[in-house]
């Protein structure tokens, strides 16, 4: 999915307002308002603003220019299934899960610092080298969310990964999967399936099973392991 963007010019007409407010900072000034152009919230940004004021007037026009981007961050809102996603691979290049089409999914939060990375990190490379060649693509997203565990740069990550674990599968940009700057594709994924306790990932290393169709068939707790997984992968395969 294209990023697309739109740029919109609103005016809004203030009565009588402090002198403060005709000091304020753009940022802050803009916040203090409700845009009225907008149902829903939306990311937006001011790019410019100024007031037009006469003294022998008793009416300031707040002129506001906000921008609305209609990117990855409003995906999840309108996806019909993980295919629908654009996400960053490490080197921060858009990757379309579209070219996953036709294939089953394990989509994992990773961490190099946790209790779990060893037996999590092994069984994903066993897991992998068995099946990905009858259609398994596990993607990992790394993330610093639990206990400041992946504290490294995407270039450590992955060597950590591929060096240490031999991980072939593919390791992607750094990201939150909780809180308000979660990945549009980790919104989708919990909203999808949530949890026993709530929509929240709980811990580095939850896992979501996806169909070939891009749709999320099951969720499973940090602890469950991944060959423990190995039976439901197998059913999506189609594999005795």
């Amino acid at each position: 999915m294209l990023c697309s963007s739109a740029r919109f010019l609103t005016q809004i007409t203030l009565f009588s307002p402090p002198k403060s407010l005709l000091l304020a900072s753009k940022n802050t000034l803009f916040s203090s308002l409700q845009n009225p152009l907008f149902s829903r919230p939306i990311s937006t940004r001011v790019l410019d603003s100024c007031i037009r004021y006469k003294p022998s007037c008793s009416k300031r026009h707040l002129f506001v220019s906000v921008r609305s981007d209609h990117s990855m961050a409003s995906q999840s809102s309108t996806a019909q299934s993980i295919h629908d996603f654009t996400v960053k691979d490490a080197k921060g290049n858009d990757v379309e899960l579209s070219k996953y089409k036709g294939k089953v999914l394990m989509i994992v939060n990773v961490a190099s610092q946790c209790g779990l990375t060893n037996s999590n990190y092994t069984e994903l490379a066993q897991l992998y080298e068995k099946y990905k060649n009858q259609g398994l693509e596990i993607l990992a997203f790394p993330c610093n969310q639990f206990g400041a565990q992946e504290p490294g740069s995407n270039e450590e990550i992955v060597e950590f990964a591929c060096t240490r674990f031999k991980a072939e599968y593919p390791i992607f940009d750094k990201v939150d999967v909780n809180g308000s700057n979660a990945a549009p594709v980790y919104k989708y994924l919990k909203s999808t399936k949530g949890g026993l306790f709530g929509d929240g990932i709980k811990w580095n290393f939850a896992k979501f099973l996806v169909d070939k169709d891009g749709k999320v068939v099951d969720r499973y707790a940090p602890t469950t392991s991944p060959l423990s997984i190995e039976k439901d992968v197998k059913k999506l395969l189609g594999v005795a």
